[in-house]
């Protein structure tokens, strides 16, 4: 009886870490934030992922509500959390709807991707 437990036991734990290791980076937040609206145009975009991202390949881009893509700097990872990928806007963003789409890279090389909008407030 000890044995099947045992057995049992070790079946479970490894099930949990094999998937636990073949996870995936899925957006946990975002600021803005997924949805939201703002009083005023942000200096950046801030996705926390639920892993590390790798930011040579990973990558957010912003677009205007007509398609316009908007300028922004290149991707980086917060040094003090590489699960969370920052993009700066080089230009305020004027009122409207945007839509930021995002391909993330995780540092266990799984590539996972995905979009959100977000309003500035007039």
């Amino acid at each position: 009886m000890k044995r099947a437990m045992l057995l049992a036991a070790t079946l479970l734990l490894a099930t949990g870490l094999s998937s636990a290791a073949m996870a995936h980076a899925v957006l946990v937040k975002a600021v803005p934030p997924v949805g939201g609206t703002v009083s005023a145009s942000p200096a950046d975009i801030r996705i926390t992922f639920s892993e590390g991202v790798e930011p040579r390949f990973s990558k957010i881009s912003v677009a205007a509500a007509d398609g316009r893509a908007i300028d922004t700097g290149a991707a980086a990872v917060d040094p003090a959390n590489p699960a969370i990928l920052i993009v700066p806007l080089k230009t305020a963003l004027q009122p409207g709807s945007y839509k930021v789409s995002w391909h993330a890279v995780s540092v266990d090389t799984h590539s996972t991707q995905g979009n959100f909008s977000f309003t500035v407030k007039p």
